[in-house]
């Protein structure tokens, strides 16, 4: 279990150009850094980006975007890309980058009106949220599952265990 939460107020605007991994890793790692670290403390920071191609998807933060994203990725192959950065108690840090490969089945104008009113997705990458109904509207995922809901878990536990975090 975690010290203490502490969600660090930076600027998740894509610079020009940048590639969504770049992306995602760049801001892991600026989450990760600004967060005042005490003496000894290990910090644990992420951050999952959702692709369409060269494309960095927002995070659905209204429902005209949402059908927007939900008709995007429609029958599509995209990418959900999690970074996880950790600093352990001396300040060196180590990273992982996770790619995971979604493809949903076409969605009908029906299908994507009874997500919509769900409510889930709202304010998610992509515009959905793997683990409750949306899962249902998927076809494939190669990768990390636990990487599309927003940590990829194997990773995240051998980065914390490389920086001497007890587990169990």
């Amino acid at each position: 279990m975690p010290d203490r939460i502490e969600s660090p107020d930076i600027d998740e605007s894509p610079l020009k150009s940048e590639f969504p991994r770049a992306y995602a890793l760049r801001l892991a790692q600026a989450k990760a850094g600004a967060v005042h670290r005490q003496f000894g403390e290990i910090v644990l920071a992420g951050d999952t980006t959702v692709a369409v191609g060269r494309r960095i998807l927002p995070p659905a933060e209204t429902e005209a975007v949402q059908r927007e994203l939900l008709g995007l990725i429609s029958g599509r192959r995209h990418r959900c890309i999690s970074a996880v950065c950790v600093i352990d108690a001396e300040g060196k840090a180590r990273t992982r980058v996770v790619e995971t490969t979604v493809i949903f089945k076409h969605l009908t104008g029906q299908e994507i009106d009874a997500y919509l009113a769900s409510g889930e997705g709202l304010g998610k990458a992509g515009g959905y949220a793997i683990q409750g109904r949306a899962e249902a509207l998927i076809r494939h995922v190669s990768g990390s599952h636990s990487g599309v809901i927003g940590l990829p878990l194997f990773e995240t536990r051998a980065l914390l265990k490389t920086a001497g975090y007890p587990l169990g």
